[in-house]
């Protein structure tokens, strides 16, 4: 057990490319969703609607948040459309639900996508039973992280003390705000290059050496063995 988290009593865990490994060709499915229900709702061509979506993500954290705040878009729609998706890519790794289940203290996930979402994929991966609460886009009022706001509600909804607790993100942006509310931080990388993200919006690579992030990972079933 690492003595710097024996104070750890709530584990907070993102959800896509964080429970599972990054994978191209899962995620490439919501890009090319996103992508396609954006074109057929601004009437744009295909080239155009990412062009946007890349601007959006970039100025508002989420092409949902943008596509809301400048077209006032209805949410609902948006999610259900572009969270069904296959998930025959993604495979459940045993050791990390052993290492998750062995846990000290309470376990959530806190995901910028839809609850459903959340639910489907980490029932898919033989993990959801495990977790004792989570948190989708909705729950924070579709502000996505990283804004301070939802983590706050997010915090308030399940009676969190965030100086108790640990977050596993793999997007490294979405560290800050839980490191400067008193959260151990710990990046979940990835060689995958499954963001699409403008280069201004991409978070920076595992060798940046943020000092808001604590820990490092590429294996997080191996790291949580190690560590907790």
């Amino acid at each position: 057990m690492n003595k710097k988290l024996d104070h750890i009593e709530n584990w907070i865990f993102d959800l896509d490319n964080t429970l599972y490994p990054a994978d191209v060709e899962f995620f490439d499915q919501i890009v090319k969703k996103m992508n396609g229900f954006v074109s057929r709702y601004l009437s744009l061509e295909s080239e155009a609607a990412l062009h946007l979506q890349k601007e959006y993500l970039a100025e508002y954290g989420t092409t949902l948040s943008g596509m809301m705040a400048v077209h006032g878009m209805d949410p609902a729609a948006f999610l259900d459309y572009v969270h069904d998706v296959d998930l025959k890519f993604l495979k459940p790794n045993p050791t990390l639900r052993e290492n998750i289940a062995a846990l000290p203290g309470r376990k959530f996930i806190y995901t910028n996508g839809s609850k459903g979402h959340a639910r489907n994929v980490a029932t898919h991966l033989n993990l959801f039973d495990l977790f004792d609460g989570h948190f989708g886009i909705e729950d924070g009022d579709y502000v996505p992280k990283p804004k301070r706001a939802p983590y706050e509600t997010f915090l308030k909804v399940f009676d969190i003390d965030s100086t108790k607790s640990a977050f596993f993100e793999d997007n490294l942006r979405n560290l800050k705000v839980p490191k400067d509310m008193g959260m151990a931080t710990i990046l979940v990388t990835s060689n995958e290059d499954w963001s699409h993200e403008p280069e201004a919006a991409r978070p920076a690579g595992a060798d940046s050496k943020a000092d808001f992030v604590d820990y490092i990972t590429d294996d997080l079933a191996g790291w949580l063995g190690e560590n907790t």
